[in-house]
């Protein structure tokens, strides 16, 4: 590239709307009447990173490459990669060290959404406010764009970040464990099959795997690169999984509630196809409740997670009341 393990099932919680014990200790959530503010500064370091990639090597390739570009690039606020480099920054690292890992775990996150996007998938013809990779390009170029975003993931973690072989590879593993069969491409086969009924505990699970696994990821990661793992990192680990919870509920409110113009996509596309999500199964004010509570429980593991956890907590902060 030029310059330019398995997560277990989290157990199910009660769906009664009480927050319980391990909640009434946990910081307050953030005021859901405005949107928190979203480390910005981070975000333009991906974005930079990100626009000094190039991937073909020689000409006859280069249309390739600028459908890849064109989705990479596309916007966004980069929540996977800003995640990795505030962690490094919780962990006491230079988040310019991680640049490479986050910058790949999102062409990880590209490459699904393009495939994401396709007629057989969700069949969406607008993405980050402009015509998806398949409307513009042709959906096999796009198969293409995303297969090797996923492929160029990997090669950029594996030629520019720096880190001993064994803990390079531990980080490599858990990326891709965590895009395969039993993380996001799985969660994404029960999306394509499940049906409109699915009960709460497969909702979840599904969720799980289709999103929250790559955010979880995207923090375990680079735990695993700088040689962590364990109790340094558990209450880390255990953010991550309600952020990634969080994510999705506030993700499946704003797709009936939200604005089209500010989200750069279509609305109700899960409703369209009789797709299951936390709204269709719990209502709206259920899926509210239940954002708070996972918002309540991301803050209180990263009270257990050391001093240098304040972009973490914005960022938690943000996905709780994100209006786009």
């Amino acid at each position: 590239m030029t310059d330019r393990g398995t997560r277990p099932p989290v157990a199910a919680e009660p769906l009664t709307g009480s927050t319980g014990a391990g909640d009434r200790s946990a910081p307050a959530a953030a005021p859901t009447s405005t949107e928190a503010t979203y480390p910005t500064e981070i975000q333009a370091e991906v974005d930079l990173f990100l626009a000094g990639l190039a991937f073909a090597s020689e000409g006859t390739t280069r249309g390739l490459e600028e459908a890849m570009r064109y989705s990479l690039l596309a916007g966004g606020k980069r929540i996977r990669p800003v995640l990795s480099l505030a962690t490094a920054e919780a962990l006491g690292r230079d988040p310019q060290e991680l640049l490479p890992l986050a910058g790949a775990i999102e062409l990880v996150h590209t490459y699904s959404l393009i495939h994401d996007d396709l007629p057989a998938m969700d069949d969406d013809d607008l993405r980050r406010g402009r015509p998806t990779c398949h409307v513009a390009y042709g959906e096999d170029v796009a198969i293409l764009a995303g297969d090797g975003l996923f492929a160029e993931a990997l090669r950029l973690v594996l030629e520019r970040q720096d880190g001993r072989p064994e803990h390079l590879l531990a980080c490599v593993r858990e990326l891709v464990a965590a895009a395969g069969v039993n993380g996001m491409v799985g969660g994404q086969y029960l999306d394509v099959t499940a049906s409109a009924d699915l009960d709460a505990a497969g909702v979840r699970r599904l969720q799980e795997l289709k999103t929250g696994r790559l955010i979880c990821a995207s923090v375990d990661c680079v735990g695993l690169v700088s040689g962590l793992s364990g109790p340094d990192t558990m209450a880390l680990s255990r953010f991550a999984t309600e952020l990634g919870t969080l994510f999705q509920i506030v993700d499946d409110i704003l797709d009936v509630t939200g604005d089209e113009v500010s989200l750069g996509k279509r609305l109700r596309s899960d409703e369209r196809h009789g797709k299951p999500t936390y709204v269709t199964t719990f209502g709206l004010e259920r899926s509210g409740d239940l954002a708070e509570k996972h918002h309540r429980r991301a803050r209180a593991a990263l009270a257990e997670a050391g001093e240098r956890t304040g972009t973490l907590e914005q960022i938690a902060d943000y996905i709780l009341t994100r209006r786009r």
